[in-house]
């Protein structure tokens, strides 16, 4: 079947691909409007790469979710769904609080510092060898793991929506490449950089704010129309009921967990945690607590991810150093938060529901399924396969572009962080020092374009045979953040952080991950990686406190020292409950099979690092010479910041005890 046929008959209308198109005009116009320079100036390094420090909050906020949500949440986490359940959920709703953290105690540090890119502050902080390391790894993780896994799942997901051809290879250097998929990776790549390398992130964040409209909007259209059409076809009935008629279905299936945020281990169903395979033959089915181990998700090391995710990632933060003032980049991250927690109605809900229909018993339900094109051959094959069956004419078209929206979105914000690491942290600093602001801005065009060529000759190579996207990603960037955490979160708040002891632990989160991978691999990933954050601490605080370099401390107030001794003291009974807690684990069924002993080691863990620095800022006579001088008031929010942060957490609060 050619191209032109499957376009014809995919089930999309003529009014599908009109509203598709139609936003794609929008976008690029909109990018090429906002990408213009005023008569007579020319574009500085600032205006280029943070936007000219005009974002106001509401921009902040819906440019950090547009650079976020992308093919990795709509397919990747939707797919995780339908194999394992709202557990995935975690993911977003724990980002939300972590934004909240993220926005009170990182993002103004950062502000005060005026920096352009993160490895800048580790420049600043430790050495430029430090800072040199950390901007050839995330060069390398945005070109050949971020722009070619949203690039793929973007474009695998259009491929099956569209109901494309996939027979049409070629072999190219023994590698057999799908020209459609090809083809549907380059105009991707086209229409996000078409204006994003032009028009820098200024053209990015104003352009995300029409974005996350139709992300959002689009994707719970998706849902609710989903729904409405798989309650009338089964049941009869509107989109709330089939919702939860599928919800009891789910609960009454022996150890079914879609509908629960915190999985237990199941041992009688899954003897062996992590499955077993023989002969490329699945015997037993992993427990779906391996790779969602209970309450760690909550209170374990997904908070490693998230950290290193939303506070030490330079796509993701460059947003809110862009802000106009602290204030709007403060209330941008609420608003963010906000939007976060929208997103599993949006992935996750669909991923259950393709679970349903694939599972599910019923006369009405196997007559359903006798109808409907394609099928879910992987887990990461469930939302286009829902888009494609179960959303209506003009519906099918809003869906599409709301997928669009968030693929092109996260690649135009790649794109531009990749320049700016680049051309600020090794071009300015290293190959011309003394380079004119508009020699910046033509090196960081031209590094985009580079990045993009990069990744179109890697993508095929690098990417393919994976199952479940999303977990892959998540497992494989746990191996960079605990190091990423732990450098960056003690080099910001403690004062005796050492250059050395940066560089140790920048090699031993991997070292320790791969590690732990070969001699644990019957413990869950994000267990492993609270182990290698313990490890991390340990030889990062050792190192720190044998350093030779060491000066003698400021001076500080009596109200900062009582400040920082009584938060200490707090962390420290935090810590001891912990402890109990983890003891108890052992002892007590319930507990254990909630995966209390995983997290309460990491919540032990942080909270006494947090203890221990807080004491030593406040007790120690020593400093490392380029520590970062903090003044409390800064981490001081107004009404609107906590009023906002409040109603975040009451409303996750509500979320885990409906679907505890």
């Amino acid at each position: 079947m050619s191209v032109l046929e499957a376009l014809k008959n995919n089930g999309f209308e003529t009014i599908d691909y009109v509203v598709f198109i139609a936003y794609i005009v929008l976008l690029v116009g909109l990018g090429m409007f906002l990408s213009r320079s005023k008569k007579g100036e020319e574009k500085s390094s600032t205006d280029y790469f943070l936007a000219g420090n005009t974002l106001t909050w509401w921009a902040v906020g819906a440019s950090l979710i547009a650079a976020n949500i992308s093919a990795e949440q709509f397919i990747g986490m939707s797919g995780s769904a339908f194999a394992s359940g709202i557990a995935q959920a975690a993911y977003e709703l724990m980002a939300a609080a972590t934004l909240i953290v993220v926005g009170k105690f990182l993002l103004p540090l950062m502000i005060e510092k005026k920096i352009f890119t993160i490895p800048q502050f580790l420049r600043e902080r430790y050495n430029w060898g430090v800072g040199l390391a950390f901007s050839l790894l995330w060069l390398f993780l945005y070109v050949f793991v971020n722009l070619t896994s949203v690039s793929w799942l973007g474009a695998l997901a259009i491929q099956q929506i569209l109901g494309l051809p996939t027979d049409m290879i070629i072999n190219v250097g023994g590698i057999e490449i799908d020209q459609v998929r090809m083809v549907i990776i380059l105009t991707l790549f086209v229409i996000a950089g078409v204006y994003s390398i032009y028009g820098g992130l200024a053209s990015v964040a104003w352009t995300d704010v029409m974005q996350v409209t139709f992300l959002v909007g689009g994707g719970l259209i998706t849902a609710y129309a989903a729904l409405s059409v798989i309650g009338h076809e089964v049941w009869g009935c509107g989109a709330i009921e089939a919702l939860g008629n599928i919800f009891d279905w789910c609960v009454n299936q022996p150890g079914d967990k879609h509908f629960n945020l915190v999985v237990t281990r199941q041992e009688e169903l899954y003897p062996v945690v992590n499955g077993v395979v023989e002969n490329g033959v699945v015997v037993q089915k992993e427990d779906p607590f391996f790779t969602n181990p209970g309450i760690v998700l909550i209170f374990g090391a997904l908070w490693l991810t998230n950290l290193g995710y939303w506070g030490f990632n330079q796509y993701i933060i460059q947003k809110g150093l862009a802000a106009k003032s602290l204030s709007e980049a403060k209330k941008g991250m609420i608003f963010a938060a906000f939007l976060k927690i929208l997103i599993p109605f949006i992935v996750c809900i669909p991923g259950v529901c393709a679970f349903y229909i694939m599972n599910g018993d019923g006369e009405a339900l196997e007559t359903l399924r006798h109808t409907l094109a394609g099928g879910i051959e992987r887990s990461d094959d469930a939302y286009p396969f829902l888009i494609r069956n179960f959303t209506p004419t003009f519906v099918k078209g809003l869906s599409f572009a709301a997928l669009a929206a968030a693929v092109i979105s996260s690649l135009a914000s790649m794109f531009n962080s990749t320049s700016t690491l680049f051309t600020m942290d090794i071009y300015k600093q290293f190959i011309n020092k003394n380079a004119s602001e508009r020699r910046l801005v033509t090196v960081g065009r031209m590094t985009s374009v580079a990045a993009l060529l990069i990744a179109l000759v890697a993508v095929y190579p690098l990417m393919g045979g994976i199952d479940q996207a999303f977990q892959f990603i998540q497992e494989y960037s746990s191996f960079v953040y605990p190091g990423v955490v732990v450098i960056f979160g003690l080099g910001l708040l403690w004062k005796r952080a050492s250059g050395t002891a940066a560089v140790v632990a920048a090699i031993g989160t991997f070292a320790f991950s791969i590690l732990f991978k070969f001699t644990m691999p019957d413990v869950p990933f994000l267990v492993r990686s609270g182990y290698v954050f313990i490890v991390l601490v340990v030889l990062f605080v050792g190192i720190s406190l044998r350093s030779g370099k060491a000066e003698p401390a400021d001076q500080l107030s009596d109200s900062t020292i009582k400040t920082q001794l009584f938060w200490s003291t707090v962390l420290y009974a935090v810590c001891g409950l912990s402890v109990v807690f983890l003891v108890l684990s052992y002892f007590n069924t319930t507990l254990a099979v909630h995966g209390v002993a995983g997290a309460m080691i990491f919540m032990a863990a942080i909270t006494a690092t947090i203890g221990f620095y807080l004491r030593s800022n406040a007790l120690d006579k020593v400093q490392d010479p380029k520590r970062v001088p903090i003044d409390l008031n800064i981490f001081k929010t107004d009404r609107a910041f906590n009023i906002g942060a409040c109603g975040v957490i009451l409303i996750l609060t509500i979320l885990y005890i409906a679907l505890w």
